[in-house]
């Protein structure tokens, strides 16, 4: 797994982290939860997502990756809460395996509804931690608005405004290579 303090910086929609233990609770959360995510995303809105992810990275070498999840599975839940969930799939996922470590995973929990951006050591030099802060809450904020599709465009897009702005300010002159899919991952 990748390790935290080293390469991958994580913020989510909760302003006080709270230390992972094992919880009877959650797990009994996400095991009982029916929240079927393909439910709420219909095929064209996967599409839609998809077109707003590959507008959002053009023009830098930031990578982004959305991950939707109805539910952490049952025999992960009662160990991991949903950052560490996030920073799983983003280890998994390859998100940190990016030429410029310039990787950014969204990942939402329908369950909880519950929102974390990761991102990789490359982005963090220049960006404030308020400002993915922000994204998350208004994420989770018109998730709350039931406008679940508009929730995340809202989220890729000002990734995106992040990302173009991180690296205007390095002058970069990287080439935008796609290394990772625009499709969002529905689980």
């Amino acid at each position: 797994m990748v390790n935290k303090t080293e390469t991958t910086y994580i913020l989510g929609s909760n302003e006080l982290k709270t230390p992972s233990t094992t919880s009877i609770q959650r797990w009994l959360k996400h095991f009982c939860c029916i929240s079927n995510s393909k439910h709420y995303f219909s095929k064209q809105d996967r599409v839609d997502i998809a077109k707003v992810i590959h507008h959002a990275e053009h023009g830098h070498v930031g990578e982004i990756q959305v991950v939707i999840e109805g539910h952490i599975p049952a025999n992960i839940a009662y160990f991991k809460n949903t950052e560490l969930r996030a920073r799983q799939l983003f280890a998994e996922l390859g998100v940190w395996d990016t030429e410029h470590n310039s990787g950014v995973l969204l990942y939402v929990n329908l369950c909880e509804r519950h929102v974390d951006i990761v991102f990789d050591r490359g982005i963090k030099k220049t960006t404030d931690s308020s400002i993915w802060q922000n994204i998350c809450q208004n994420i989770t904020q018109q998730m709350k608005e039931k406008k679940y599709k508009a929730a995340i465009i809202y989220g890729v897009e000002h990734i995106g405004a992040v990302l173009n702005k991180h690296y205007a300010s390095m002058g970069s002159s990287l080439t935008d290579n796609d290394e990772l899919s625009d499709y969002p991952i529905i689980l």
